[in-house]
């Protein structure tokens, strides 16, 4: 088997819209040559609890964290909104449905729904904002919605959690590659870092001489 890298993500996680910057470098750098599999690993979901005054002091201190380490936008005028619940399954949903139909732009999808939240408020817990994000890259807004209601398709994200957790992957983003020339993988990094720490493993990884680039 060829290397690639299995990419445990979830679309509501701060850290992982910190690391979308490094997955793009990653993307541009090595393109078909290093492809990424993408496994949503359920971050929280099925949450029915409104987010109470001390969760949101909690939430906005990790995105705090995240916007200083990677210069990554967010809207803090979330923490206005009252009744919240953070209830992750719908968007792990609604990029499991684009992977099913058009894998290619599946990491794309993500990287949108991230934004649609954390930069632009948008709540991503409702399937109509999701249709309308699936819309954008061409979906048909009708089928998608009878889709995201689907078993099949909750059943297709259960799964890929029930892979993080066998994969005993505790926390988000995880980028494991492989398999190297024993068949073994191995963790490129669990949590978030920065592109250039990051390509220059995977440059020693794949023992190549990759022209450099202009890496942010």
């Amino acid at each position: 088997m060829n290397p690639h890298l299995i990419y445990f993500t979830d679309p509501m996680c701060s850290w992982c819209w910190g690391f979308a910057p490094t997955l793009m470098a990653i993307r541009s750098r090595y393109g078909d040559v290093l492809p990424i599999q993408l496994i949503l690993g359920g971050l929280r979901p099925g949450t029915t609890d409104p987010m109470h005054e001390r969760a949101k002091a909690s939430t906005r201190s990790h995105w705090e964290h995240v916007t200083e380490a990677s210069g990554q936008p967010f809207d803090f005028s979330f923490f206005e909104r009252e009744g919240f619940v953070y209830d992750t399954d719908p968007a792990a949903r609604a990029v499991v449905i684009m992977r099913r139909h058009q894998p290619q732009l599946a990491l794309d999808f993500l990287e949108r729904v991230q934004r649609a939240f954390y930069a632009e408020n948008q709540d991503v817990t409702d399937p109509a904002v999701l249709a309308d994000l699936a819309a954008a890259f061409g979906a048909d807004r009708g089928a998608f919605l009878a889709e995201h209601a689907s078993d099949a398709v909750k059943q297709e994200t259960y799964r890929d959690y029930a892979v993080s957790q066998r994969a005993k992957v505790t926390g988000f983003p995880t980028l494991i590659g492989g398999p190297d020339a024993n068949g073994v993988y191995g963790v490129v990094t669990q949590g978030f870092q920065a592109a250039q720490p990051v390509i220059d493993i995977l440059d020693a990884w794949l023992g190549r001489a990759v022209p450099r680039a202009q890496i942010h």
